[in-house]
């Protein structure tokens, strides 16, 4: 094999893998729609609150490895549709909570995995040397495209234009 059909065949081979990617995550997100009527960044959200006596925002954030803005663009659309609810803190008056409700959790029993909870649960089964070579070679990735400075909001987050990146 020439060095021309080498560099070729490994282009071809990471651009299948990154279509194949995409092409997952978008038909799980559509798994998602189809089976809840909300978007698979809503149902990550009601998943980490599933076994949580309460979140705050800031909490949320750090459980859905992204950033309070972000997540509390989410947490307020499934306060408007009935999915979850935000009280005061009774030990901290300061501080909101937020629940999941009855609703939410009728919902969360019948909905297909979230595409986030995939993809978390598949880079926590490679090997920490793996996922350390894989997070470095996806940085250079957007890097090489133009991308690192590009807002990192939630998987199929529809309102996320705009928003900064995660620190």
């Amino acid at each position: 094999m020439t060095r021309a059909s080498s560099n070729a065949a490994e282009l071809s081979a990471a651009v299948d893998a990154v279509r194949r990617l995409i092409r997952g995550l978008r038909l799980a997100e559509h798994r998602t729609r189809t089976a809840t009527g909300m978007s698979a960044a809503q149902l990550f959200v009601l998943d980490q609150l599933r076994d949580a006596d309460g979140l705050s925002l800031t909490e949320l954030a750090e459980s859905t490895l992204t950033d309070r803005t972000s997540v509390s663009a989410v947490v307020d659309r499934l306060a408007r549709d009935g999915w979850v609810r935000s009280e005061r803190d009774s030990r901290d008056r300061r501080r909101m909570i937020v629940r999941i409700t009855a609703a939410g959790r009728r919902r969360l029993a019948t909905a297909p995995q979230a595409p986030t909870v995939q993809l978390i649960a598949a880079l926590r089964r490679l090997e920490p040397r793996q996922r350390r070579t894989l997070t470095s070679n996806l940085v250079a990735l957007l890097g090489a495209m133009g991308l690192a400075d590009a807002p990192a909001t939630m998987l199929f987050e529809e309102h996320g234009a705009g928003r900064r990146p995660r620190a």
